[in-house]
């Protein structure tokens, strides 16, 4: 299968990927391989008294789901060749043990590069929990193959 080529990409285009719960197992092996033990993420007791009411996912963890739910439309496959980075990434809401969550993009950019095989992509990456709640978002940026000659 081939993603898209820079050439496919439009602006204002959008796409929304299919539904995922984060779990506790989620948590506990995403906390074991980041090293991230903060009391937000794994005491229970500790969080009762933080604005949270209880422990919240690693932001980490939720943009890391959001990524793969998003590689599961297949845009890049065979087309993507690097990540560029994020712009403006922000936290705007918890994730909870137990939320389901889903992700928006939308192509916000385009732009050529000094080579002729590839164009740069940026788009609007949201992460949207079970009450329609925009808990993370940002602008991400890749480097995208353009159709060959």
């Amino acid at each position: 299968m081939v993603g898209l080529y820079w050439e496919e990409w439009e602006v204002g285009r959008e796409w929304i990927t299919r539904a995922r719960t984060v779990t506790e197992t989620d948590m506990v092996l995403f906390t074991g391989l980041s090293g991230d033990y903060n009391s937000l993420h794994t005491d229970e007791e500790f969080c009762k008294e933080t604005q949270f009411g209880t422990r919240v996912v690693q932001g980490t963890l939720g943009y890391t789901i959001a990524s793969g739910l998003v590689y599961q439309l297949h845009l890049y496959d065979d087309t993507i060749i690097a990540f560029l980075g994020w712009e403006n990434l922000r936290f705007t809401g918890p994730i909870k043990p137990g939320d389901t969550i889903h992700v928006r993009i939308e192509v916000t950019e385009r732009r050529e590069t000094s080579k002729p095989d590839r164009g740069v992509l940026k788009r609007l990456l949201q992460i949207i929990n079970q009450r329609g709640e925009v808990v993370q978002e940002g602008i991400q940026a890749f480097l995208i193959k353009r159709k060959p000659q």
